[in-house]
């Protein structure tokens, strides 16, 4: 199955599946959306139709997340360098993405995430100074705004940037809404300019947003019930399972 204009009920079935799991993961940390919906939908539609389909759920979901816990304006006069620096640089790597081998995004993506995660499982921490929070924010968020626009992944290494400077629990989440909402309205804007989005793709993303918002408040539930330590660390358990999955699946689309 190679495009979406000949639905058929088994794509349905599995797109419902993946937006459920997806929105799931997304409940639970915050994050894993994009990343495993655009991964695993790859496999029956292409990366470009894809990177379509995660739009609308990431989209909505995003708007709500980084609406609601009440620090909005502390983290936008906060964050806006870093967020700024993300959004600038999406379209570099949309573009990027026409001119590169399928599947090296991906690989490049799950190296940078197991490399992150495993030295924080063990204990070692990573923390920004104040002085060098605006500097370290931007240049981050240039190489995460060409990281997105490549991988329609927004996490690497925006989250571990939010992560290293001690945000509360409900601040991190919020301030990973912001990131992700921006970075979703930048890639579709991106991803129409460079002529990557057809209708049938945006009406079944459209249709998606429901199994995703299912999976999402399935997963809240599930973490409003764990510690902030433990919280933290099923933040990093997530991104190195992340990391493990997506570098198969770009080795596999690298030999396909």
């Amino acid at each position: 199955m190679t495009g979406l204009t000949a639905v058929s009920p088994e794509l349905v079935f599995v797109a419902v599946l993946v937006f459920v799991w997806a929105g799931f993961v997304k409940g639970l940390v915050g994050f894993g959306l994009p990343t495993i919906g655009l991964g695993l939908m790859t496999v029956f539609v292409g990366v470009e139709k894809a990177m379509v389909l995660i739009l609308w759920p990431a989209f909505l979901v995003n708007v709500w997340q980084a609406m609601s816990g009440g620090y909005l304006k502390p983290l936008l006069r906060r964050l806006w360098p870093f967020l700024a620096a993300a959004v600038a640089m999406l379209s570099a790597g949309t573009f990027i993405l026409t001119q590169i081998p399928d599947g090296a995004a991906d690989l490049l993506l799950g190296v940078l995430m197991v490399a992150y995660a495993v030295p924080m499982l063990v204990g070692v921490v990573l923390t920004i100074p104040a002085r060098l929070e605006v500097p370290v924010g931007v240049a981050l968020g240039l190489i995460n705004g060409i990281l997105s626009g490549l991988t329609g992944s927004y996490t690497v290494p925006g989250v571990m940037y939010l992560q290293s400077l001690g945000l509360k629990r409900d601040e991190f989440i919020q301030a990973m809404g912001l990131l992700f909402l921006l970075s979703t309205i930048a890639l579709g804007a991106s991803l129409g300019g460079f002529g990557m989005m057809g209708a049938h793709e945006a009406l079944a993303s459209l249709a998606l947003v429901l199994p995703s918002l299912a999976g999402v408040l399935a997963g809240q539930k599930i973490r409003r019930r764990i510690s902030e330590t433990a919280f933290r660390r099923l933040i990093l358990a997530s991104i190195l399972l992340l990391g493990l999955y997506l570098i198969p699946l770009g080795l596999w689309r690298l030999m396909h």
